[in-house]
């Protein structure tokens, strides 16, 4: 196949994919990724998943820290003259100007079903809001965000017990078997592109970690959505005398109690509605994860336990 992909990426979300095209043969002749950060202490650098897996594969990389205004890769991608563009998660704007460099444009796997849930968080926000289904889009990139044609939709159901990461790892397996045949089609002029109908369009705006505050005054299915959704990171989260606690598994149960009340002897806690929060794994601050098992052997966290929403 003599043609040239380009690839841009950064998290684990993105490797399956990258994998995919690689092992089947499709030319990516460059890969972009974040640059490497430093972590919290400045003791370690840690690259993207992506450069991890474009050096284990012996794809050439790059990690400009910005593409905006910058002459150097603009040149680099103009005289490159590829194909096609595959976009995702990378995690930088593409400027308009960039997406002329290829024959077939740039193309993005969003991980929504388009016009719903466009920009940074769409798996986290589909199961904070409870949605019953989400999926991926194939899209060309446009001047706006996450608002251009869409080629092809593909859809999985949300259990209610399922998590932001075991959705992510279904979605990135999906997009990885995908990607063959659109990338064939696209690359053949067979794709079709229908525009997006805007009326209809949401946005997954970047989570916050203040978001992760529990309210026992919600609902048990409305407070599961967000354990969930935001796990493994940030977390949702409540605080107990001055300390914070990370809840990373839960289920709904049936107990009965003051909402915020600690209502069995294995950190059962009311909610409204006559129902509860059973947890099954938590953190506490600067702690390792815990089965509640094991937790509740030492824990300040006692039945009759009044846990506030402040």
């Amino acid at each position: 196949m003599s043609k040239k992909i380009i690839f841009m990426g950064t998290p684990l979300f993105s490797v399956p994919i990258l994998k995919s095209l690689y092992q089947n043969g499709y030319p990516v002749s460059v890969v972009y990724t974040q640059p490497p950060q430093k972590s919290k202490r400045g003791q370690r650098i840690n690259k993207s998943p992506i450069q991890g897996i474009s050096e284990t594969l012996n794809i050439q990389f790059r990690t400009p820290y910005s593409l905006k205004d910058n002459i150097e890769e603009y040149k680099f991608l103009k005289d490159l003259n590829a194909d096609l563009a595959i976009v995702v998660a990378y995690g930088q704007i593409i400027p308009k100007e960039y997406l002329a460099l290829t024959k077939k444009g740039f193309i993005n796997i969003h991980g929504s079903l388009l016009p719903k849930w466009r920009g940074a968080a769409p798996i986290q926000r589909s199961i904070i809001n409870l949605d019953k289904e989400t999926g991926i889009s194939i899209m060309k990139i446009s001047e706006k965000l996450d608002s251009g044609p869409i080629s092809n939709v593909y859809k999985i159901k949300i259990d209610y017990n399922d998590n932001a990461q075991e959705i992510s790892e279904r979605l990135s397996a999906l997009a990885a078997e995908k990607i063959l045949d659109n990338v064939d089609n696209i690359l053949d002029d067979k794709a079709k592109f229908i525009e997006q109908d805007h009326s209809k369009a949401s946005y997954a705006k970047k989570i916050d970690k203040s978001e992760g505050k529990i309210s026992w005054e919600d609902e048990a299915v409305k407070i599961l959505g967000k354990i969930n959704g935001l796990y493994p990171a940030p977390g949702a989260f409540f605080n107990f005398k001055g300390e914070r606690y990370k809840i990373l598994k839960a289920e709904i149960g049936n107990g009965i109690g003051k909402a915020g009340e600690v209502i069995s002897d294995k950190l059962e806690i009311a909610c409204i509605n006559n129902q509860s929060i059973k947890i099954v794994e938590i953190q506490r601050e600067g702690k390792k994860v815990q089965r509640i098992n094991e937790f509740i052997l030492g824990s300040q966290i006692k039945k009759g336990s009044i846990i506030s929403n402040v």
